[in-house]
């Protein structure tokens, strides 16, 4: 594998340290953004993905931004509801036009059409978000019009269309069965045996810890000083250079987790608990994709609170959460 130039390292350098600093400004917003994206998604993970979605758009935004944001917390929010609503009109596109592929199996051409015309008098994205923003959060008619591109008078509207949305039942829960790798990430984690876990991953895998690392391939994961498999084993710590925060280990025992799959919603997700002086407690998610007998994307949510917590609380399991960040004063 090729190294990077020099001055794409030291340019990841720079952008990771005025990354953190933007995370660090806006982390008390992270709890309300976290809200208002499961209001509109109806799933932790998809939530989770906004947020991140939303984040890295304002950071990216913010660097075009030739002018002082009045109110950071509105913005932020206007950020997320364009990101949402594009991300439905992509999605209602592709339900309007797409054919059947086989006829025999379709007769009736205009299913999917009425299919998708169903869904979209449902969940119109423009009436979800105002109703949202109205009755869960308190945004003024005008603050609304701003976050949705639109006016006071088509928010007004489409507050008057759209009070029934959150209402709507959740999408019925089908039962999904552990693929063979999930058992055997398990395993090999309770075995504390490093090789054996990333020997599952192909190569071209991508390991994340949600919002903070991002590694690809077999070694990354590994490394003991950075990698986050072997973070994973490691007892959780805090020193100079970061972790988290020791508010949030008080009565933490410090030993290695252990891992378990569980069932929510229906899919298979590992849960790693950890020993406390009241008992074992949650204190991170991961979910696994998987190819045959091989992992092809981790997701691990030790640094996503709202998403812990929202998870556990559903499952009836004692969880901890660790906050946002594991770096100090912004590095």
């Amino acid at each position: 594998m090729s190294k990077s130039p020099p001055e794409i390292n030291a340019l990841s350098g720079e952008v990771m340290s005025s990354w953190h600093r933007f995370l660090d400004v806006f982390e008390p917003m992270r709890p309300e953004l976290y809200r208002y994206c499961r209001h509109l998604t109806r799933s932790p993970w998809d939530a989770e993905d906004l947020v991140q979605d939303t984040l890295a758009r304002a950071f990216v935004t913010l660097g075009t931004v030739f002018m002082t944001l009045p109110n950071p917390r509105a913005w932020i929010f206007r950020v997320a509801s364009n990101l949402w609503v594009d991300r439905m009109r992509r999605m209602r596109l592709e339900l309007t036009f797409e054919a059947p592929a086989d006829p025999v199996s379709a007769p009736d051409p205009r299913a999917p059409r009425e299919a998708a015309g169903s869904l979209l008098v449902r969940l119109s994205p423009q009436e979800r978000a105002a109703v949202v923003l109205k009755d869960v959060f308190d945004f003024s008619l005008q603050e609304i019009a701003d976050a949705l591109s639109t006016t006071v008078g088509a928010v007004k509207s489409a507050l008057h269309r759209g009070r029934g949305l959150l209402a709507a039942p959740e999408d019925p829960v089908t039962r999904t069965p552990v693929p063979a790798a999930l058992d055997a990430f398990c395993a090999a984690f309770n075995a504390r045996d490093l090789e054996r876990l990333t020997d599952l991953l192909l190569d071209s895998a991508s390991v994340e810890i949600v919002g903070v690392v991002t590694e690809y391939g077999q070694d990354a994961p590994k490394n003991p000083d950075t990698g986050s498999f072997a973070g994973t084993l490691a007892p959780i710590t805090f020193d100079e250079r970061g972790g988290v925060p020791p508010q949030l280990l008080e009565g933490y025992l410090a030993t290695s987790p252990r891992c378990e799959v569980r069932a929510y919603r229906g899919s298979p997700i590992l849960l790693f608990w950890y020993d406390h002086e009241e008992g074992s407690r949650v204190r991170t998610v991961m979910t696994v994709e998987t190819d045959g007998e091989h992992i092809v994307r981790v997701r691990n949510y030790f640094f996503t609170p709202d998403v812990i917590a929202e998870l556990c609380a559903e499952l009836g399991v004692p969880y901890r959460v660790n906050g946002y960040r594991y770096w100090v004063d912004g590095r």
